[in-house]
């Protein structure tokens, strides 16, 4: 498990919340009420609720996949 202090904004992570069979879900690191640590949160995917970050723990950090990205203007060729 990872620490809070870990724990990087704006970033992915693999968590679930500590209550009895919580299901592990993607979350993300949300600095929507401020960039500070104290005032970050997490949102959960396909949701708009945002948790405390110390209601979960969380497994992982889950990586961007690093691709190529083509411009649109390029792809319609």
């Amino acid at each position: 498990m990872l620490e809070l202090s870990a724990l990087e904004p704006e970033c992915f992570y693999w968590a679930r919340r500590r209550e009895i069979g919580g299901a592990w879900e993607v979350v993300q690191i949300s600095t929507v009420f401020g960039a500070g640590r104290d005032y970050w949160t997490v949102a959960r995917t396909g949701s708009d609720v945002h948790h405390m970050v110390d209601e979960f723990e969380f497994l992982a950090r889950i990586a961007l996949p690093e691709a190529d990205i083509i411009p649109l203007s390029q792809a319609a060729e």
